[in-house]
C-alpha cells in the first residue's frame, strides 16, 4: 500500500483528496495535517468521512510526514516550497496542488504571487502535472506541480489546435467562469452566498495570476508566440469551470476530427458529439473534462467549450491521477466516479 500524507487537510482540495483516497484500493492515508485543527478527529470536522477515516489532524512537521511515500500539499501558495527540499531528501514524492512550482521563470512567479520563492533550485526539477501532455515525465518525477483549475480547462481546450498549427496563436481569448469553491474555504465577504447568489461578475481583468501558467503551457505547444486574453468570472454555483475559448482559424479543417483524434486515448477527456454544448453539471464530482467544438456560421472563428469540476480534474482528482502515474498504477484507479446528476 502507498502511504499518503495530506498537508492542509481542512480546505476544499484537502477534503476532496480525502474523499477520493478513502476508496482508493492502493492507498492508505497515513497523515493529515492542520495547524488550526491539530488534535481533532478528521471525521468530527467532516462527518461525511465517518467510517472511512479515523485519523486525527496533526501539525505539519517533517517527523509526522516521515513515514509517507507521497505527500500532497493542499495548502495556500508559499507553503510547499518551504518543506519540499527536506521531504525530497527523505525520498518522499511530492504532489503540490498550489502554484509554488508551476511557473518555470522564478522572477515571473515572484511577480504574480508577491513573495520570494523559498526553493528556486527545485523549479527546474518539478514536472507540470497535466497528464494529457506530460504523462511520461510524470511517471519519472519526484516533484509534481499540479495545474490550476483555470489552466487545466483552458489548455485542454486550446492544445489540439495549437499542436496542429490550425489557429492564430497570437490572438487567443479565454472567457472562463468558476464556481465559488475556487476561492477556497477561507471566510471572506466576497465568497458569502448572499454576495455571490443572484450575481455574476468578472474579476482580475487586468491580470490574473493563472495567466502566466496558462501562457507557459500553451507556448510549449505552439511554434508561434502565444498572445492570450484571459478573463475569469465568478458564478453563483459551488463547483465547476466553464471555459469558452475563441481563436481565429488559419486553415480549413474538420475540427471535430482534430479533437477526437487528439484525445481518443485519454480516459479523462471526453470530446462531445458535433453540435452539442458542454455543461458543468455533467462533470460535477468527476475527473473528466468535456469539450465541445463549434465553428459559428462556418466562419473562421472557432469556439471551444471546455468544462471541468474545479475541485476534481482542476485539483484533487488530477493530483491522484498524477500519483497513479508516479507509482505505476492504472491511471484511472480510484477515479472512476460517475458525475453527480442533478
Amino acid at each position: 500500500m502507498i502511504r499518503a500524507g495530506i498537508v492542509g487537510g481542512t480546505g476544499y482540495t484537502g477534503v476532496e483528496l480525502l474523499r477520493i483516497l478513502a476508496l482508493h484500493p492502493a492507498v492508505e492515508v497515513a497523515t493529515v495535517t492542520s495547524r488550526a485543527d491539530a488534535g481533532q478527529r478528521v471525521d468530527n470536522l467532516y462527518p461525511s468521512l465517518r467510517g472511512l477515516c479515523d485519523l486525527v489532524f496533526t501539525l505539519p512537521d517533517l517527523d509526522n510526514l516521515a513515514g509517507c511515500d507521497v505527500v500532497f500539499f493542499a495548502t495556500p501558495n508559499g507553503t510547499a516550497m518551504t518543506m519540499a527540499a527536506d521531504l525530497l531528501a527523505r525520498g518522499i514524492k511530492i504532489i503540490d496542488l498550489s502554484a509554488d512550482f508551476r511557473i518555470k521563470e522564478v522572477h515571473e512567479w515572484e511577480k504574480w504571487y508577491g513573495m520570494r520563492h523559498a526553493s528556486p533550485e527545485l523549479i527546474a526539477e518539478a514536472v507540470y502535472g497535466l497528464p494529457e501532455v506530460n504523462r511520461q515525465a510524470i511517471k519519472q518525477a519526484s516533484l509534481i506541480a499540479c495545474p490550476g483549475c483555470y489552466p487545466t480547462a483552458v489548455q485542454l481546450g486550446f492544445l489540439p489546435l495549437l499542436e496542429a498549427g490550425l489557429i492564430d496563436a497570437g490572438h487567443l481569448i479565454a472567457d472562463v467562469k468558476s464556481g465559488v469553491s475556487g476561492a477556497g474555504r477561507k471566510a471572506e465577504i466576497s465568497s458569502l452566498m448572499s454576495e455571490t447568489g443572484e450575481s455574476f461578475k468578472a474579476y482580475a481583468v487586468s491580470g490574473h495570476r493563472h495567466l502566466p501558467e496558462i501562457r507557459q503551457g500553451l507556448q510549449l505547444a505552439s511554434p508561434q508566440n502565444v498572445g492570450l486574453t484571459f478573463v475569469p468570472h465568478l458564478t453563483p454555483m459551488i463547483r465547476g469551470i466553464h471555459a469558452t475559448l475563441y481563436a481565429r482559424l488559419n486553415t480549413g479543417v474538420d475540427l471535430q476530427t482534430v479533437f477526437e483524434q487528439r484525445y481518443q486515448t485519454e480516459r479523462f477527456v471526453d470530446v462531445l458529439p458535433a453540435g452539442t454544448h458542454a455543461d458543468t453539471r455533467n462533470v460535477r464530482g468527476s475527473n473528466r473534462c468535456q469539450i465541445a467544438v463549434h465553428q459559428p456560421q462556418g466562419d473562421d472563428t472557432v469556439v471551444i467549450l471546455s468544462v471541468i469540476d474545479n475541485l476534481v480534474k482542476g485539483a484533487s482528482g488530477q493530483a491522484v491521477q498524477n500519483m497513479n502515474l508516479m507509482f505505476d498504477l492504472p491511471e484511472q484507479q480510484g477515479l472512476e466516479t460517475v458525475a453527480l446528476y442533478p
